[in-house]
């Protein structure tokens, strides 16, 4: 197995469990009636990606040594809309305004829809 894989898969139960706790933590800071620990996540994956982005190298030809493990595992299993996030502005950064824009609300209102439907698929096999 390559040493790469090995990285993105400690890195993502790394992330996975920062999810978890940071989930708990905010909920109990500021209660459960709405999705304040998603909303955290998703705000400080982003910001933490924009942060190693830069810290890495940015878009040099070679990724920064510790990439795999930080923003693949870490990052991706603490949240993968720190990629999207990434991903909308690269898209932009390369002036491709109108495939960012695409791709940012195509992938939000998709994903949602495709909840919507595995959500109703499934009740609807359990009868």
């Amino acid at each position: 197995m390559s040493w790469t894989i090995i990285q993105v898969a400690i890195g993502g139960a790394i992330g996975a469990v920062g999810r978890y706790l940071t989930g708990i933590a905010v909920a109990r800071a500021l209660g459960s009636g709405f999705p304040y620990g998603t909303l955290v996540v998703n705000v400080g994956g982003s910001f933490l990606i924009g942060v190693l982005f830069v810290a890495l190298g940015g878009l040099s030809a070679e990724p920064g040594r510790y990439s795999a493990l930080l923003m693949t595992g870490i990052l991706g299993g603490y949240t993968t809309f720190s990629a999207y996030s990434l991903d909308c502005w690269l898209l932009f950064q390369q002036g491709r305004i109108v495939e960012g824009v695409l791709y940012a609300f195509g992938s939000a209102g998709l994903s949602i829809l495709a909840c919507i439907a595995g959500i109703a698929l499934t009740r609807l096999s359990q009868g």
